[in-house]
């Protein structure tokens, strides 16, 4: 029971964050996404460091050095992540932060999918029928708004596929961080070194300022989702990721000025009737 309370507060702070930080991305829209993301890398494997430094853990790292299983297991995870923090900052930058919400809503619903086909996870039949609501949901959208959400499936199904990947990765929160920013850091440099790091020799102080904060913008949400990752159900982070996309809309619509159209409404309400379908208590 203390192991299910930390784990669903962990998560819950991981959703809250990740649900207002389209405002810190949007500040940043004069910087390409990439390199944004390789920012986002760099910074996400110090602070992991960092973090590690305080409160411990490098033991754990030496251990993991040996065990190549686990180590691929996490540069998986690893590219999973690293899709869906470059496709989320995208959107952002290009005003498609309430279609990349609606990834976060449809991200719940594979999660249940993947904890019940691969993991063996039960699912009702009145379950299954909320799956299927949020389908109508995306298959409204596909039709009667701007063509099949490409972007907001990537996200679901990048998401869907890194918190897989973290439940059954035997890995303390930090250590995982870390050896995931650590598969992408060539990357992160290759990309910095090629465009001879890219914007920002050319920005102001406070612009610097906020682009170092990617660090932990990124490692510390991060690390709550994997600790709660590993103490709850999959089909229980998921319904709990709603309160992310939420504030993804309210913030996309009511700060970024992004319009709510019919289509959305429709599909949003959709998504809403089969998280609301999902949730209903059980009789008995």
């Amino acid at each position: 029971m203390q192991h299910s309370r930390s784990g669903a507060l962990a998560a819950l702070g991981a959703f809250m964050l990740w649900g207002v930080f389209g405002l810190y991305f949007k500040a940043l829209g004069a910087i390409p996404a990439p390199e944004i993301l390789a920012h986002r890398i760099l910074g996400g494997a110090l602070f992991a460091a960092l973090l590690m430094a305080v409160f411990g853990g490098f033991a754990e790292i030496r251990v993991l050095l040996t065990d190549r299983a686990r180590l691929w297991r996490l540069g998986a995870s690893a590219l999973a992540i690293a899709v869906n923090w470059g496709v989320f900052v995208w959107a952002v930058a290009h005003g498609r932060a309430l279609e990349a919400s609606l990834g976060y809503y449809i991200y719940p619903l594979v999660a249940v999918l993947l904890g019940r086909v691969l993991l063996g996870e039960t699912m009702t039949r009145r379950q299954g029928a909320a799956v299927l609501l949020v389908a109508v949901g995306v298959g409204w959208q596909a039709s009667h708004g701007d063509g099949v959400p490409w972007l907001a499936l990537v996200l679901a199904v990048s998401f869907g596929i890194y918190g897989l990947l973290r439940k059954t990765i035997a890995v303390p929160a930090l250590a995982g961080l870390l050896v995931e920013t650590a598969w992408l850091i060539p990357l992160a440099l290759g990309y910095l070194l090629v465009t001879g790091g890219g914007a920002a020799p050319e920005l102001g102080g406070g612009m610097l300022a906020l682009l170092a904060l990617a660090g932990p913008v990124t490692a510390v949400p991060l690390a709550l989702f994997a600790f709660g990752a590993r103490r709850l159900k999959l089909s229980t982070i998921g319904l709990m990721m709603y309160l992310n996309p939420t504030l993804q809309m309210l913030v996309a619509v009511f700060a970024l000025n992004e319009t709510f159209t019919t289509a959305h409404a429709v599909t949003f309400a959709a998504i809403w009737a089969g998280v609301a379908l999902y949730a209903w208590p059980s009789r008995g």
